[in-house]
């Protein structure tokens, strides 16, 4: 069985940084694509990052490209979303998912079959 588990969400201010983790376990790490979504109160869930197998691929969301950087340890079985620049507007859940083995990382919500349970991001302003 997949699991995923977010950690390292908090209460920060505006322009200040924050690394969220997604440990995995139950699958192969190495063979599923990662990605990052995020929902914020009274909004839909929407993509924020997402990364290839072994990194060499990854998509950004326009609202946090240059401020917000995916990566990926697959020795951890861990996917990573290094935030910065926090604004107010990131207030959000993150969450990680799974995509089904050896597929591209992509943006859409659909594409992805195994969800965490999310971690709170919430930036004062």
């Amino acid at each position: 069985q997949v699991q995923l588990v977010e950690s390292g969400g908090g209460l920060v201010q505006t322009g200040d940084s924050l690394k969220l983790s997604c440990v995995a376990s139950g699958l192969p790490f190495s063979d599923y694509a990662m990605g990052w979504f995020r929902q914020a109160p009274g909004k839909e869930r929407e993509f924020v990052a997402a990364i290839s197998r072994y990194g060499s691929i990854t998509i950004y969301a326009d609202s946090v490209k240059g401020r917000f950087t995916i990566s990926r340890d697959n020795v951890k079985n861990t996917v990573y979303l290094q935030m910065a620049t926090l604004k107010a507007e990131d207030t959000a859940v993150y969450s990680c998912a799974a995509r089904s083995p050896y597929l591209r990382p992509t943006s859409r919500m659909s594409d992805y079959s195994s969800w965490g349970q999310g971690t709170q991001v919430t930036v004062s302003s």
